[in-house]
């Protein structure tokens, strides 16, 4: 029997990070709008996504408070397919969390972010959201990280700052 699904609807909870910056007038980097629904518009498919922004930081700002938030935001989820993008820095902790303190046994989520904002023409983004599409269609319920063309599950994945890729 195949586990392949193709879901016609996927949530995406959107917690800001690299993925969502823009250069602002005053040169910083702030945090905007989910990228995932430009990212998304530039695509044909017939899946719905129903992007729901929350908490909006840079990930090295993310709390356990923040972390609990997104868990409770997870577990009213009614999909079983799920996407949360995410700051880099910090992805791990916060897919350990979840897979410690989410209800996630009836979902497959998936965790993503960019190592450049998707407003920028050589960002990672569309690659990392495309991929971590194709992994809630592919993989069991439980949590995972999608970066890079490569997919961990939550409790064995860490950032190698110094590379800028994730391993497990």
């Amino acid at each position: 029997m195949s586990s392949i699904r193709n879901p016609e609807k996927v949530t995406i909870l959107a917690t800001g990070g690299t993925i969502d910056k823009f250069y602002s007038v005053a040169g910083t980097l702030d945090i905007g709008a989910p990228a995932a629904q430009d990212l998304l518009d530039r695509v044909i498919t017939d899946i719905k996504f129903e992007i729901r922004p929350l908490i909006g930081k840079d990930s090295l700002d993310m709390t356990d408070a923040d972390r609990a938030e997104l868990a409770a935001a997870l577990n009213a989820v009614r999909d079983e397919q799920v996407i949360i993008t995410h700051g880099t820095d910090t992805m791990s902790e916060t897919a350990r969390y979840l897979a410690e303190h989410a209800d996630v046994r009836q979902k497959t989520v998936v965790l993503t972010g960019a190592m450049q904002p998707a407003v920028m023409a050589r960002s990672d983004a569309g690659f990392n959201l495309g991929a971590a599409l194709s992994a809630v269609n592919l993989l069991p319920p439980g949590v995972y990280i999608s970066m890079s063309g490569r997919i961990f599950p939550a409790a064995s994945v860490r950032k190698d700052r110094a590379r800028g890729i994730f391993e497990g």
